[in-house]
């Protein structure tokens, strides 16, 4: 069975216990065949806290350039390299996103370029495109779309575990687009953002609701999540789509 984790909740700011939005899905027995999305803190402190190793992180998607999706790169290089990786580690993303991943890890070139054993990075750019093929292997199928974002590239992403068929949806920062919909179709679980004001470059929960009654979803799980009382939305989002949440932060949900 697969499950996600919710590593992160928040927006750039957010509630004191949430911090910024980054999701890991992995299998529930070992070696656990994680993926990891985004890395604006230190994602992998995260990953520990839900119960799944450093070592298991089979790769990394980034989605856009944004600093609450990039910043903690370098970090999440450092600990792979500490917690004994000598495996390169692939990074996928459209060419912004690792653009801005890339130029992190070289501001740090004046500490790191004496260590030894850095596992190398594996940059893997994807187009920037509907139904992008993202991942390559077993046991997962990932495919991303592009999500609107304003002025800047991102995708959001569908997350297919081949051995059960059960599927992920993610839309990350994104006003209401049909993409979203399209990516999330017949999907068991949409992670949606709801940070948004109506007309702005990111979703309200009710939109985020609309989504999923759209796409046919079984659950919505909203991230990304502003700071204060979010009772009042929550329920306007369930008048739409009832199995509608706001996401537990270090969740995790099997789908």
């Amino acid at each position: 069975m697969p499950s996600v984790h919710l590593l992160g909740t928040g927006a750039a700011i957010s509630d004191p216990h949430r911090t910024t939005t980054m999701i890991a899905v992995s299998e529930d027995e070992p070696p656990y065949r994680t993926l990891v999305v985004d890395c604006g803190g230190d994602v992998l402190q995260r990953l520990q806290a839900c119960d799944r190793p450093i070592d298991s992180v089979d790769g990394l998607i980034v989605t856009h350039a944004h600093m609450d999706h990039t910043s903690g790169f370098p970090l999440l290089m450092e600990k792979v390299w500490l917690d004994g990786r000598n495996r390169a580690l692939p990074v996928f993303g459209i060419e912004p996103a690792l653009a801005q991943a890339g130029r992190l890890w070289e501001a740090f070139e004046p500490v790191h370029h004496d260590w030894e054993g850095i596992p190398p990075i594996d940059w893997r750019e994807i187009e920037h495109a509907p139904d992008t093929p993202v991942w390559p292997d077993a046991p997962w199928t990932v495919i991303a779309t592009p999500v609107n974002h304003g002025d800047t590239p991102n995708v959001g992403l569908r997350i297919e575990h081949d051995p059960t068929g059960h599927v992920l949806g993610y839309s990350c920062d994104t006003a209401p687009t049909d993409n979203v919909v399209d990516l999330a179709q017949d999907c068991n679980i949409l992670i949606h953002e709801a940070n948004g004001v109506p007309g702005g470059n990111h979703s309200t929960a009710v939109e985020a609701a609309e989504a999923a009654r759209d796409a046919d979803a079984n659950r919505l799980l909203l991230v990304h999540l502003p700071p204060g009382d979010k009772s009042a939305e929550i329920a306007d989002a369930r008048a739409v789509f009832p199995n509608t949440d706001p996401a537990d932060e270090l969740g995790t949900y099997p789908f």
